[in-house]
């Protein structure tokens, strides 16, 4: 019942599929782009330059390769990427999905993503009273969640966790184990997940890899399940219990 009342709020929050009907889009090879403040475009694409919504500027798709997308404060678009580029999502900014491969996710407060928020080799950071009605993943970056909620999973291989004080997951909290062909030089990183103050992880803890993990006295989460100490290859994991703002991480 939460995740659907999470999932209508979220499409509230959108710009409605007719809203875009007949609006222009915006497209060039070299440059950047800037929707106005207030106005409604189609799909805003380039490949080589930067892409603004200002305030409360509508699109359908925002698109680049190399260059950052920022929506201003109330701007809203459905499918928001870049391959090459930052990504940031002002105070009310809401999209249907975000993504990028390079770079870095920040939404500032207040954003509404229906769908995923996604980034393969950066850091994605979501701020206060935020809502994702999807996953949360990363591939080599860290996550942050700060006093908001997750209505999906939030998934790294390589990156740290924080679930920030009041934020809520719905889904699992899941550390993959690296896949693939390569040569790695000493010990592998070692991820960090931190349960915050008052947080809660309401589906279960589910780490294919060795992790470090540091839970409050008041988090709440379910199900922990530690791949590695079920091959035989560790110990069980204890969690280390702290009880002030942040742990002490030596």
């Amino acid at each position: 019942m939460n995740r659907l009342i999470l999932t209508l709020a979220l499409a509230a929050a959108l710009p409605a599929a007719h809203a875009s009907v007949g609006a222009p889009d915006l497209s060039k090879v070299n440059g950047s782009l800037t929707a106005e403040a207030g106005k409604t475009y189609g799909d805003i694409d380039t490949v080589n330059g930067s892409i603004t919504l200002e305030d409360k500027a509508v699109a359908r798709n925002v698109e680049t390769v190399n260059g950052s997308i920022t929506l201003d404060t109330f701007a809203r678009a459905l499918d928001v990427s870049t391959v090459n580029g930052k990504i940031l999502l002002r105070n009310g900014a809401a999209a249907r999905s975000v993504e990028t491969v390079n770079g870095s996710i920040v939404g500032v407060s207040n954003l509404r993503v229906e769908k995923t928020v996604e980034a393969v080799n950066g850091s994605i950071e979501l701020g206060a009273h935020s809502l994702v009605g999807g996953n949360v993943e990363t591939v080599n970056g860290s996550i942050k969640l700060l006093s908001m909620k997750v209505a999906g999973n939030v998934e790294t291989v390589n990156g740290n966790i924080t679930v920030g004080e009041g934020s809520v997951v719905s889904g699992h909290i899941k550390v993959s184990k690296p896949t693939g062909w390569g040569i790695n030089w000493g010990k592998p990183k070692v991820p960090r997940i931190i349960l915050g103050p008052n947080s809660q992880v309401l589906g279960g803890l589910i780490f294919e890899r060795e992790v470090e993990l540091y839970v409050h006295a008041t988090a709440k989460y379910g199900k922990l399940t530690y791949l590695e100490a079920e091959a035989g290859k560790a110990e069980a994991l204890k969690p280390v219990v702290f009880t002030g703002k942040e742990p002490d991480i030596k």
